[in-house]
């Protein structure tokens, strides 16, 4: 007997507040050894979360867009919630249960997924499908919130540094059914263990992220830092794509839609080029929202659906890597429309 298709329905996002432009930083700007490097290269604009807007009031304005076209009860009646909160409200414990009490949910299953990263809307996916097909459920949600650009990276001494200017802000929340509509064709999940880590966080003076002191906490890029996660995005995000592709049997350069994280200009155009695919079939949206790390694919996806550049039919490959390179995924759909 074989199992039943598992497809991604929809997918609908939120972007805090008015779009903030490059100028915001230059009246912080300050000497910065990277400031000029091609990783920290600024976008045009980006989002900022409000100050006391938290992850779940993001979640819940991402939700909106789902419970227009599908109604309160497919969202309240998910089976399955599966969370990422790349900056959660509160220490010890993740969003999970405070989404579900807001969409008046009461999941069998709710997950948080720290270690996916920028690639955890990937993940998300993975778990789902594989929960679903196993029978624990007819419907899951995905709900991302990326909320780190307004507040980690806008502490009045780290806004000063080149990494500041990159990141925004946004949320998205997607719908994962038993169903043929829209099916998730194959998916790639990659660990690398031996990078976990390797992204820090630096205090001056220094101490422990919990520990009390003067210092505001960055994240700890040098030289060879950089030039290891670029050597490793440039790599891992290419190879789960095309394992991905092999499996399906299609050649990447076919592939109708590619939708990655989007760090920076150079892995968008490094991804591509790998994969042979010219600009106008790799969506991003870097100009207008800068890295919007585990938020980006599916506010990406949300973009190309909504203006038709994913059509019914179309084969959407979504692919990215997280943190330093310790973790990586890809998966295909193939896109059956809205509806």
């Amino acid at each position: 007997m074989s199992k039943p298709s598992v497809s991604l329905i929809d997918v609908s996002t939120y972007l805090p507040g008015e779009p903030i432009g490059a100028e915001y930083y230059e009246q912080f700007v300050e000497s910065d050894d990277l400031r000029d490097h091609l990783m920290f290269r600024a976008p045009k604009f980006r989002h900022h979360v409000a100050p006391e807007e938290g992850s779940i009031d993001m979640i819940e304005r991402a939700a909106h867009g789902l419970i227009e076209r599908h109604g309160h009860d497919a969202i309240e009646g998910a089976d399955v919630l599966i969370t990422h909160t790349q900056v959660p409200d509160m220490a010890f414990y993740g969003q999970g249960g405070g989404i579900a009490h807001r969409l008046g949910m009461r999941p069998s299953w709710v997950l948080d997924l720290n270690n996916g990263g920028c690639a955890a809307f990937v993940l998300a996916l993975n778990v789902a499908r594989k929960l679903l097909a196993a029978g624990e459920g007819r419907t899951a949600l995905i709900a991302i919130a990326q909320n780190a650009a307004g507040q980690f990276f806008d502490q009045p001494t780290i806004r000063r540094k080149a990494q500041s200017a990159v990141p925004g802000d946004g949320a998205a929340v997607a719908l994962v059914t038993l169903s043929d509509q829209s099916p998730i064709l194959d998916v790639e999940c990659r660990t690398y263990g031996e990078y976990a880590g390797e992204m820090t966080l630096s205090y001056d003076p220094p101490r422990k992220w919990w520990q009390a002191g003067p210092g505001e906490g960055s994240i700890g890029f040098t030289e060879s830092k950089i030039t290891k996660v670029l050597a490793r995005g440039n790599r891992q995000v290419p190879e789960v794509a095309f394992a991905v592709c092999d499996r399906i049997g299609m050649a990447p350069k076919d592939i109708d839609l590619l939708v990655t994280n989007q760090p920076n200009r150079v892995f968008l155009r490094n991804w591509r080029d790998a994969l042979e695919l010219p600009p106008e079939r790799h969506r991003d949206t870097f100009e207008e929202c800068g890295n919007l790390f585990g938020a980006g694919i599916p506010i990406n996806l949300d973009r190309a659906i909504s203006d038709g550049q994913a059509k019914a039919g179309d084969v959407v490959l979504m692919a990215a890597f997280a943190h330093a390179g310790d973790f990586a995924g890809a998966a295909a759909v193939r896109w059956g429309g809205r509806g």
